[in-house]
């Protein structure tokens, strides 16, 4: 039988703090938890690998048992698992099966541990190593019943990751909406001013929690679909808007669509190409101050007139004709 070093199983060293064994534990039962590994025969065994490390070392009185027992290990299998100076008949009497008296002759045990039926069956999670010194999980009694004085670590479920795409729209006016990951159908309301990759933590719909654990959490991620009009930057929007060569020189009235609806707008006379007007609070609304709005942008795009027929040129000639003179 080998010697099971916790410790290095663990990733600790053997001066750790408990909250050091802790830490360490829950971050490698996270790694290989069968959630998250689904057929996985490796990770499976290494998620018990680690549940039987935790078992003793993260418990302090099983600890300093554990600590004697590795200082002790070479006499103990140069006396053939038997002696060697050190008591071992007493350390298995009380840190292996505990036997108890019953009725017609039976005999009862109780183990420390039980994680292994949580992979089904009623034991046989934990080694042999375990099981002969701490009482494993398989041990029974005679007779045909078993009392199991164990106890199975509670685990929070993996947190789940995904993305859900929203339209510009919805995050100007907020929205509900219902979408469907991990096999569970979600309902929830985009608010005002929601942002492209905006995390969403909504608690408790992650993988589900490992013996009776509560389950993760689901991390969702917006992002923000493109728009065919708007270009989002923060709070604000720009646009572009296709303007004609006489209304940029002449000035004039020109409808444009913001996402608050249709407005009309001042176009100064000779106004140029790439020239941007500010609309003010016609951006988006801040996210939780949605009373509070960035600004619009609209960058002219000088439309050149096209298809002109020889009426029209010769007027163009005649302007610029004149503007020589």
């Amino acid at each position: 039988m080998d010697y099971k070093d916790y410790y290095k199983i663990l990733g600790v060293s053997k001066s750790a703090s408990q909250d050091e064994i802790k830490k360490a534990f829950r971050k490698l039962a996270m790694k290989y938890h069968p959630d998250k590994n689904a057929g996985d025969k490796t990770a499976e065994a290494k998620f018990k690998e680690v549940n039987e490390a935790n078992e003793v070392i993260g418990d302090p009185e099983k600890r300093k048992k554990y600590d004697e027992l590795g200082s002790n290990w070479n006499a103990y299998q140069q006396g053939g698992n038997t002696g060697g100076g050190f008591d071992w008949g007493k350390y298995q009497k009380q840190y292996g099966q505990q036997q108890y008296g019953g009725q017609g002759g039976q005999t009862y045990s109780t183990n420390f541990g039980d994680f292994g039926s949580a992979f089904g069956g009623g034991g046989g999670g934990f080694s042999d190593f375990f099981e002969a010194f701490f009482g494993g999980a398989g041990s029974g009694f005679t007779g045909g019943k078993q009392r199991s004085g164990g106890r199975r670590q509670q685990l929070k479920g993996e947190d789940m990751q995904a993305e859900l795409p929203i339209r510009l729209e919805d995050a100007y006016n907020g929205a509900e909406t219902i979408f469907e990951v991990g096999g569970q159908k979600i309902k929830l309301k985009i608010k005002k001013g929601a942002y492209d990759g905006q995390t969403l933590k909504l608690a408790g719909k992650g993988y589900t929690g490992h013996n009776n654990g509560p389950n993760g959490d689901l991390l969702l991620t917006l992002k923000l679909q493109k728009h065919p009009l708007y270009n989002r930057i923060d709070d604000d929007l720009y646009m572009d808007l296709p303007l004609d060569i006489f209304t940029a020189v002449l000035g004039g009235k020109l409808d444009v669509t913001t996402l608050k609806g249709k407005i009309k707008i001042t176009i100064p006379p000779e106004t140029s190409n790439g020239k941007t007007l500010r609309l003010g609070g016609l951006g988006m609304p801040k996210y939780g101050k949605d009373s509070q709005h960035g600004d619009l942008f609209v960058k002219i795009d000088l439309q050149t007139p096209k298809d002109l027929t020889a009426e029209e040129k010769k007027l163009f000639e005649q302007l610029r004709d004149l503007r020589k003179k």
